[in-house]
C-alpha cells in the first residue's frame, strides 16, 4: 500500500475509533489521522505477534481494516489517559 492509502485508512479508522468511543478529545483532524495511521500499525503488528497472521494485506482487506480500528481504540485511550493528566 502507498501513503496515501495510509493517511486514508488512518484517518477513516481514527474517525471510526472516536465514533466508537464517544468524548471530548484535544485533537483535531491531524490528532485523528496520525492516531489512524498509528494504530493501524498498532493493530498489524498485534495481530502478527498475538494470533501468528499478516493482518495488513491490502486496502480493501476486512483484515486490514479491523487491525487499524482496533489499534486505533487502544491508542484513543492511551492519548486520552496522557491527556487528561495533563489537564489535571
Amino acid at each position: 500500500m502507498g501513503i496515501l492509502a495510509w493517511i486514508i485508512i488512518g484517518l477513516l479508522a481514527g474517525a471510526i475509533a472516536k465514533a466508537l468511543m464517544p468524548g471530548r478529545d484535544p485533537g483535531g483532524v491531524i490528532v485523528t489521522m496520525i492516531i489512524g495511521i498509528l494504530g493501524g500499525l498498532l493493530g498489524g503488528w498485534l495481530g502478527k505477534v498475538i494470533f501468528h497472521v499478516h493482518s495488513i494485506k491490502g486496502f480493501f482487506h476486512l483484515s486490514t481494516w479491523i487491525a487499524a480500528i482496533v489499534g486505533s481504540l487502544i491508542l484513543l485511550v492511551i492519548y486520552r489517559v496522557v491527556t487528561d493528566r495533563r489537564r489535571a
